[in-house]
């Protein structure tokens, strides 16, 4: 049986399109958008729209002028590495092949980390990751292009996939990165610059998205973005996705006979990619899947997924190689746990995210600066 898509306007925007806003913008070419001198994107790692609004009032400057309609969709699935690229390359999934967190390199066959496995599995940021960034596409028109960020993440793989054609610019605090972007974008006209804030995803993780922890996280965020943008700079915050909070009690561990015939767990406990061993039948182990975890969580089989147009438009072999056998995406606020040791690590996670609900998926797009109503 094949995942249940979520419904959705066929006029709502997508995150993989925020990457054309801002090129038409800078032209003065854009319907939506004013013309502006230069551009900053700011990525809130983890934050939804439906939690922002949820918690609007620790989160005043960002939500004081946020209108219905200042909401995107995240792609599928629902998680940093296939989103975040998807913002910072304009294409879908299926087009730049990070496909999951956990996904499998079929030439090595070995699971890669696309957060942090790189360098360990040897995967070359500049072929696994093709899709041209937009840091490269602002290169090629004469544009400066930066990417401010935690000195930590500055030279991993993940960041020479992503911001490719960027200077790496450090600060440590989502204040000081929010002043050396707009600072950044004041001095260079025409320029893209790129600001990560990853403290509330961290928070939500960890604590919980109604937790003190992710409340203080957004409050900081808020006070961050709340300084006067300089003349002329517009500026674009969104999300690369939301969560959705895990108890306990929603949390599925398979049992003994789901992991006979299967190569691999990929993914994430909201969306396992699943890799089965090369003599095992696709269809009858989906309808095995399907009977075992109905009303829990919805079942597909890698053809079905991809004709569902999920992983976008069109789907490159080299990302349809790294897509599971099965995929298995948690209905409701349920996760789905392997078993194994190292899943079971990450069973205290709280905030989780992968999936298809709409406070995983729906994100928000605010504008400030020139771009402000």
């Amino acid at each position: 049986m094949p995942i249940i898509l979520p419904s959705e306007s066929p006029a709502a925007r997508s995150v993989v399109g925020v990457a054309d806003d801002v090129f038409a913008a800078l032209r003065g070419e854009s319907a939506a958008l004013p013309r502006a001198e230069s551009v900053v994107l700011v990525l809130i790692d983890g934050l939804g729209a439906i939690s922002l609004r949820a918690h609007a009032g620790h989160a005043r400057g960002l939500t004081a002028g946020m209108a219905k309609k200042d909401v995107v969709q995240s792609v599928f699935p629902s998680t940093t590495a296939a989103a975040l690229t998807s913002i910072l390359t304009g294409a879908w999934p299926g087009q730049h092949g990070l496909v999951g967190y956990r996904v499998l390199d079929p030439a090595q066959g070995v699971l890669v980390n696309q957060l942090t496995g790189w360098e360990s599995e040897g995967l070359d940021p500049a072929t696994w990751q093709a899709a041209p960034t937009i840091f490269e596409r602002a290169r090629a028109e004469g544009r400066p292009a930066f990417a401010v960020g935690v000195a930590a993440y500055a030279a991993s793989g993940f960041t020479r996939a992503t911001l490719r054609g960027a200077d790496f610019v450090a600060a440590q605090t989502p204040a000081e990165r929010v002043e050396v972007a707009y600072e950044l974008a004041e001095r260079h006209p025409g320029s893209v610059v790129y600001c990560y804030l990853p403290e509330a995803d961290k928070a939500g993780h960890r604590y919980g998205l109604d937790s003190v922890q992710w409340v203080s996280a957004l409050e900081e965020i808020d006070a961050a973005l709340s300084r006067r943008v300089p003349p002329g700079v517009g500026v674009l915050v969104t999300s690369d996705h939301g969560m959705v909070d895990v108890p306990a009690h929603r949390q599925i561990v398979l049992e003994a006979e789901h992991l006979e015939g299967v190569r691999h767990f990929g993914g994430e406990p909201r969306m396992l990619h699943v890799y089965l061993d090369p003599d095992v039948d696709t269809s009858a182990a989906a309808d095995r899947w399907t009977r075992d975890l109905d009303g829990r969580a919805d079942v597909g089989t890698r053809d079905e997924v991809i004709a569902s147009g999920l992983f976008g438009p069109e789907v490159s072999d080299a990302a349809a190689s790294r897509i599971g056998d099965l995929l298995v995406v948690a209905r409701g606020n349920g996760a789905v746990y392997d078993g194994t040791a190292h899943d079971q690590r990450s069973r205290g996670m709280i905030g989780q995210h992968g999936g298809l609900t709409p406070e995983e998926r729906q994100v928000p797009l605010l504008r400030f600066g020139a771009f402000a109503r």
